[in-house]
């Protein structure tokens, strides 16, 4: 259980009630949450989250290791459109092996965690997710390229 408040004193008394109730283990001040890494500068009030690893193993999975890094997702020179979903049954055939969903199911968790920079092009590639051609996977992996160009990027979040 993660326990988080404005106050020590307040979550401190919060522990101390639940310990009467439950066995309890306290593993102090939380360094991972849902595949993000938390780095805490009380100093300077910062809170850091960074999904490094959770980006990595995106890439891997997707055989996207080698992928040369770009710095816009989906720019203006790459169009999307209904048109270029598959029309044979070659086509199907051969997107039906492709794992878009899961792909963009992956951006769209780093996107709402760490990376609303793909929001926008998460937005175009996903709305073609009942019947993807191949350029629209293409999009999800400039996406992931993307990603993989600020796999570093933190999201720092300031004490109000």
């Amino acid at each position: 259980m993660l326990i988080a408040g404005s106050s020590i004193e307040e979550i401190n008394n919060l522990k101390k009630q639940l310990s009467k109730q439950f066995a309890m283990k306290d593993l102090g001040p939380t360094k991972q949450i849902l595949g993000m890494r938390i780095i805490r500068d009380k100093a300077n009030g910062t809170l850091k989250l960074s999904q490094t690893e959770y980006v990595k193993k995106i890439l891997s999975r997707f055989s996207m290791d080698e992928a040369k890094p770009v710095s816009t997702p989906l720019g203006s020179h790459f169009r999307l459109t209904k048109d270029q979903s598959p029309k044979t049954e070659q086509e199907q055939a051969y997107m039906s092996k492709v794992p878009y969903a899961s792909a963009i199911g992956s951006l769209m968790y780093a996107m709402v965690c760490t990376r609303p920079n793909i929001a926008h092009a998460v937005g175009v590639v996903s709305s073609y997710m009942s019947n993807p051609g191949k350029q629209h996977w293409r999009g999800s992996q400039v996406d992931s390229e993307v990603s993989k160009r600020y796999f570093r990027h933190i999201s720092l979040l300031h004490r109000s």
